[in-house]
Parts: structure tokens; C-alpha cells; sequence
């Protein structure tokens, strides 16, 4: 088998649990509550850990593969993230489960991102949007997988066995890479280690700041103080990286166009997207009334969508751009996005599916293209750590998208005096976050017309067309 098909289903058994795991939760989240004595909306502090955690580590990434090697990078955050899950199956409290869940994505944050950075070294530029699809194929059967299982289990069941689920799978992960993942290797700059406390300590003091700030889990006193200590600690950073020669993070890349639009967009797009795991499911189970197994039956269709577009991705963007998928794609998904606001306890369940079919459908080939057209510029030595700054971004932009979600919910629960979890607060707060996603479309915009053409195989046309201007040809 062809390596840019090889490589991407074996990396895909990292994301497929990871995925899986992150759905399974959602479904499984008002009854983790009830167990563990605590608020559905605090359990946010369970996903937002793992995204934090996620956040922190991931800059870290690239230089440790290079380091150490990708192969035994790539064995050991499974292994690490497997010994994360065995730990939130043993959890008796909320903060036992945050902080087992932080420890899995130390193990998430080596896991993706180094099996990416195996892609982007070994896939040349004209078959990596299929090497991405192959990637992410397999993956989604753990969205598929994730809220129907979910929801059997936590009905029938313990909660605590989503987690042990992910054992066999990232097993098998691990045998498949120690056979056949190259061992790639770079010879690393010293390790910027004020560069990753800064980063680090700001991310995670910043967003635990934010997602504990209102929700008397700690003194509000001491989550403003996080807050305002982490954004100070990032900015700090910020002038840290202008000074240093090498710093772990190259902020210079976002003067690449493509890299910019599809990082900095692709992270406006991903906090409404991010916000969806938590609200949808909550929605349904608190506001509806519908089990956890009905619940996840509904749900799961979206990554049915998903799964589907894959398999068209390279052929839409071939045929019309990355620009013109991206601008018109990223409004289409995101008005669908809004329009979860209009279900009722009502709405039948046969609209619900569909809406959802469609939503998940556009939202997978807008991250593949954003995922994919970030690279168009960026050379080889530099991918390592624009892998990693991409992937921080997500994973941060992703736990925002919950924290926000969950505000959304107090806010709106708040002026209209009732409980957060009122179904009421649901409907506007998925505007709310349909409305944050829509704001990415200002980024794709701004793309040149070729962007990403090398990629989207439009690099034979592009340059027929731009001959008498050579300053127009694809900048890939």
C-alpha cells in the first residue's frame, strides 16, 4: 500500500479513539453529573481540561519528535493517553476526573500532532489532501461510533466503561507503529524553555481563569486573577518570541497568507464547532427529555456527513478552489450551525437527522480544507513547528468554543431569569456561536483567488492562466 494511504489509517487509530472519546463523553455527561454530585454545566471543566491540556503540549510536539524520533513519540502518547482513560474510569469526583482527563491529553497532545508532522514530511503536496482524507476516513467511525455507544452504556450500563474502551484500539495503534511508522528524526534547536513555560502557564492559567470565572467552583477573586496572570503570561511570550532567535513557536508564520486564514479562520470557525459536543447532546437529554441512547442515536449522524464528504473533498476543491470552498462553505456551515437553534421538543426527529446530516457534511470539508490549505507556504524545515502552532490553536479554539457554550447558556438563563439548562437558553446560544463561526468567512476572503492550487491540483491551470503575469502564480 502507497504510503500517503499507509501511514494516514494508522495515525487515523490515534484519532479514532480520540474522537471517540470526546463524543462518548458528551452523550454520557448529565449522568456523569448525577454520579459525581455535580452540575452538567461544571462537567465543561472535563472537556475544556483535556482541550487545555491539549493546548499546552501540543507546542512541545514537533521538537520532541525531532528529538526523540516520531516512532517512539507516537507509541508513547498512546500509551500515556491509554493510562489517562484508566484513570478517569477510576474517578469518584469532579476534580479526580479533570485532572485524569488533563492527563490524557498530555497523551492526545504527542499523539495527532507528530502523526500529522509523519504526513507532511513523507506525503508530497499534491497528494496531501488525499493522504488527509485517507487520515480522517477511519477517524470518523469514532463520531459514528461514539454517541449511539455512548448512550447504550451510560443507559445500560456504567459510565465508567466509555474510557476502558479505548484500550484495545490504541493497542493495536501502538503494534502498527512501532511496524510501520518511519522513524523520522530532525537535529532540534535547544528547547526554548521559557518560551514553553510562557506559552504553558498562559494558556492553561488563561483558560482555566475563564471557564471557572461566574461558576463559584473557585473564588472569583482567584479565577479573575488566573485569568488576567495567564494573558499576561502570553503576552509575555509574545515578546519573548520577537527577541529570541529560535523560539519554540514561530509567530512569523502567520505573515504566510494560506497559513493565516486557515489558523487564525480555521480558529474562529472551530469555536462554534467546538461548542456543538457540549450543547447539542445537553439539549436534547435536559431540554427534550430524550435518553442518552436516543440522544446519541440522533447525534451521531452528523460524523455520518462527515465521513461521506471525505471521500469528495479533493474532487470539490479541485474543481472550484480552495477560496471559493472555503468563503462559501464556512456561511453554509455555520448558518446550519444556527439553525440547531430552531429544534423544539417537537421537531421531528426525522428533521433533526437531516439538518444534522447536512451540517456535518459541510463541516468536514471545511476542516479539511483549512487543514490542508494551511500548509500551502510552508517549506519543510518549518513544518515541524507550524504543525504544532496549528495545532494549539485548535485545540485551544475548541475549548473556548465549551467555555463559551456553557456562558451562553448562564447568560441567556440569567436575563431571562431561569435555569441555565432551560431549553429556551439553547436556541440562542447556538445563534451565538453560529454567529462566531460565521466571522471566519472575513479571513477566507481575504485569500488570493489561486491560493493552495499546487494542493487542489488547479496548479496546471493557475499557471496557464497567470503566464503573461508571472506575479500571479501560486505562491505553493
Amino acid at each position: 500500500m502507497k504510503a500517503s494511504r499507509l501511514l494516514p489509517l494508522i495515525v487515523a487509530c490515534a484519532l479514532f479513539i480520540e474522537n471517540m472519546d470526546s463524543t462518548v463523553l458528551a452523550t454520557s455527561l448529565p449522568a456523569m453529573a448525577v454520579d459525581l454530585a455535580t452540575d452538567p454545566i461544571a462537567l465543561k471543566l472535563a472537556l475544556t481540561a483535556y482541550l487545555l491540556s491539549l493546548a499546552v503540549f501540543i507546542p512541545v510536539s514537533g521538537w520532541v519528535a525531532d528529538r526523540f524520533g516520531a516512532r517512539p513519540t507516537f507509541m508513547s502518547a498512546i500509551g500515556v493517553f491509554l493510562i489517562g482513560s484508566i484513570a478517569c474510569a477510576a474517578s469518584s469526583s469532579l476534580g479526580t476526573l479533570v485532572a485524569a482527563r488533563f492527563v490524557q491529553g498530555m497523551g492526545g497532545a504527542m499523539m495527532v500532532p507528530v502523526g500529522r508532522l509523519v504526513l507532511l514530511r513523507t506525503v508530497p503536496k499534491n497528494e496531501l489532501v488525499q493522504a488527509l482524507s485517507w487520515l480522517t476516513i477511519p477517524a470518523l467511525v469514532g463520531p459514528v461510533v461514539g454517541p449511539p455507544l455512548g448512550g447504550f452504556i451510560t443507559t445500560y450500563f456504567d459510565w465508567r466503561w466509555i474510557f476502558l474502551i479505548n484500550l484495545p484500539i490504541g493497542l493495536l495503534g501502538i503494534v502498527l507503529a512501532k511496524r510501520f511508522i518511519p522513524d523520522i528524526r530532525e537535529a532540534p534547536p535547544p528547547l526554548d524553555w521559557l518560551g514553553f513555560a510562557l506559552a504553558g502557564l498562559g494558556l492553561a492559567f488563561a483558560m482555566f481563569g475563564f471557564s471557572t470565572l461566574g461558576r463559584q467552583l473557585v473564588p472569583v477573586e482567584i479565577a479573575a486573577a488566573t485569568l488576567v496572570l495567564g494573558l499576561g503570561a502570553l503576552v509575555g511570550y509574545v515578546a519573548h518570541a520577537r527577541r529570541s532567535p529560535q523560539p519554540l513557536l514561530d509567530l512569523d508564520l502567520f505573515r504566510l497568507e494560506t497559513y493565516r486564514a486557515g489558523v487564525v479562520g480555521g480558529s474562529l470557525f472551530r469555536i462554534g464547532i467546538g461548542a456543538t459536543p457540549f450543547l447539542l447532546p445537553l439539549m436534547l437529554q435536559l431540554g427534550f427529555g430524550l435518553s442518552p441512547v436516543r440522544s446519541g442515536l440522533l447525534t451521531f449522524v452528523s460524523a455520518m456527513g462527515a465521513m461521506f464528504m471525505k471521500t469528495l473533498a479533493a474532487g470539490i476543491l479541485k474543481r472550484f478552489g480552495f477560496r471559493r470552498v472555503l468563503v462559501l462553505n464556512a456561511l453554509a456551515a455555520s448558518g446550519m450551525l444556527c439553525a440547531f437553534g430552531l429544534f423544539r421538543p417537537e421537531t421531528a426527529h426525522v428533521l433533526i437527522i437531516g439538518t444534522l446530516l447536512v451540517s456535518g457534511f459541510l463541516r468536514s470539508l471545511q476542516f479539511t480544507s483549512l487543514n490542508a490549505i494551511s500548509y500551502a507556504e510552508v517549506d519543510s524545515p518549518r513544518m515541524g513547528q507550524a504543525s504544532s502552532l496549528a495545532g494549539m490553536m485548535q485545540q485551544l479554539s475548541l475549548s473556548l468554543g465549551v467555555a463559551i457554550g456553557g456562558y451562553l447558556l448562564e447568560i441567556v438563563g440569567s436575563l431571562h431569569d431561569r435555569p441555565a439548562t432551560d431549553v429556551h437558553n439553547f436556541y440562542l446560544a447556538f445563534v451565538g456561536v453560529g454567529l462566531i463561526s460565521m466571522s471566519s468567512v472575513y479571513m477566507m476572503w481575504r485569500l488570493p483567488r489561486n491560493a493552495g492550487a499546487e494542493m487542489s491540483g488547479r496548479a496546471r491551470r493557475g499557471k496557464e492562466v497567470a503566464e503573461p503575469k508571472p506575479a500571479q502564480l501560486p505562491a505553493a
